[in-house]
C-alpha cells in the first residue's frame, strides 16, 4: 500500500511539472488594446455591427481591421470614446441613430411563448413559459432583436420620454440661416 501511495504521489508530482511548464511555455497573451475597446463597447452581443458579440468586434478594431462608427447601441458616447483610445477621426453612425426606446409587451396579445427570451441578448424580458412576459426597462438596450422572433407581434419599441439625464443638445442645421429681407430694404430696392 505504501508503494501505492508512493507512486501516486511521484506521478502527480511529475504530471504538475509537466502541466506548469506547458503552462510558461504555451502562453497565449491578449491583446491589451482590444481589452480597453472591450471594456467601452456596450456588452449587448446584438451582432448589429456584422460581429456574433462585442469582443469579436474589439478584436476587429484593435486590428484595423474594421471602423468605429458601426456600435449601434453604444451611439455617439461609444463612437466619442473609440475614436479617442484609438486616435482615429470620429465618423457618423453607420446606420442613422434612432431615438432611445424600450420593448414593450401587450398583454393582451402575449401567448407567453418564450422566443422573445432567448432573442433578447441582455435578459431584459422575464417571464415563463405559457406565462405573460415583462420587459425590465432599465436593462432594455432598444436593440430591437426581441420584435422578429414574437409570433404574434406583441412586443413594441416606445421612445424613452426626454427628462434630464437622457436630454442632450440637438445638432445644429445644417442648412445656413436665411436672411429674410426687411420690409424697408425691399421698398427701397423698389
Amino acid at each position: 500500500m505504501l508503494t501505492a501511495i508512493l507512486a501516486m504521489t511521484g506521478l502527480s508530482a511529475v504530471l504538475g511539472l509537466l502541466l506548469g511548464y506547458s503552462a510558461i511555455r504555451f502562453r497565449v497573451e491578449g491583446n491589451p488594446i482590444a481589452d480597453q475597446i472591450d471594456a467601452l463597447l456596450p456588452q449587448t452581443q446584438c451582432g448589429q455591427c456584422g460581429h456574433p458579440g462585442c469582443r469579436p468586434y474589439a478584436e476587429a478594431l484593435a486590428r484595423g481591421e474594421d471602423e468605429i462608427n458601426k456600435c449601434i447601441p453604444g451611439g455617439e458616447a461609444t463612437l466619442l470614446a473609440l475614436a479617442d483610445l484609438l486616435g482615429r477621426e470620429p465618423a457618423a453612425l453607420e446606420v442613422e441613430e434612432k431615438p432611445p426606446s424600450v420593448a414593450v409587451i401587450d398583454a393582451e396579445t402575449c401567448i407567453g411563448c418564450t422566443l422573445c427570451l432567448q432573442a433578447c441578448p441582455v435578459d431584459a424580458i422575464v417571464g415563463a413559459a405559457k406565462q405573460l412576459h415583462g420587459v425590465i426597462a432599465a436593462e432594455c438596450t432598444g436593440c430591437e432583436l426581441c420584435l422578429p422572433p414574437c409570433p404574434v407581434e406583441c412586443i413594441h419599441m416606445v421612445p424613452i420620454a426626454t427628462d434630464i439625464p437622457h436630454w442632450r443638445w440637438p445638432y445644429p442645421s445644417s442648412e445656413p440661416a436665411s436672411r429674410s429681407a426687411s420690409p424697408e430694404r425691399e421698398t427701397e430696392a423698389a
